[in-house]
């Protein structure tokens, strides 16, 4: 018998990849600081933990940007837009059918790497969660520097309640 020869096709391109698993990493160590610095333990210590997060958090900031920018240019966008479309047969394949053999509703491809649950999932966090995250994370930052109307624990509660739900998304993307 001869030995086949095996084709990998990548749907993701390496920037994709690269940009994923910098993205998991940085949000993981901005998880791990940010409990720190509610004092849920000690790890780093304090200040150290602060100077991390925040040279974590404007890294993250400015990759975000480049990859909207990203996005635009090369037209990965599109790969975003939500459709309900076979919607409910993917969440009922994620609470039912994984767990009874059932293949998934939708096949991936190059013009659609993502699944209807999954395009909702990231257009509400790219467009909403995120934003917010980084816009608390910017202000808190530059707090004693520029005049602000609201209050400091206000928006550390905002940033801390996006923070949860991040943590909820990453439980769940991981599942």
């Amino acid at each position: 018998m001869k030995d086949k020869k095996i084709i990998k096709i990548y749907l993701y391109t390496r920037f994709e990849r690269l940009w994923h698993w910098l993205q998991a990493l940085m949000v993981t160590c901005l998880i791990i600081t940010g409990l720190e610095i509610h004092g849920t333990y000690t790890l780093l210590g304090f200040q150290s933990a602060v100077n991390v997060h925040n040279f974590i958090g404007l890294s993250w900031l400015g990759m975000f940007a480049f990859f909207i920018f990203w996005l635009l240019i090369t037209g990965e966008w599109k790969q975003y837009i939500p459709t309900t479309k076979k919607l409910f047969s993917v969440v009922r394949y994620y609470s039912w059918g994984i767990f009874h053999g059932e293949s998934h509703p939708v096949q991936k491809s190059k013009g659609a790497k993502h699944n209807p649950l999954q395009r909702l999932a990231y257009l509400g966090i790219s467009a909403m969660l995120l934003p917010i995250q980084m816009v608390t994370g910017l202000l808190y930052y530059l707090y004693n520097d520029i005049s602000l109307v609201l209050p400091l624990p206000v928006l550390a509660t905002i940033h801390t309640v996006v923070a949860l739900f991040l943590l909820n998304f990453l439980i769940i993307h991981i599942y």
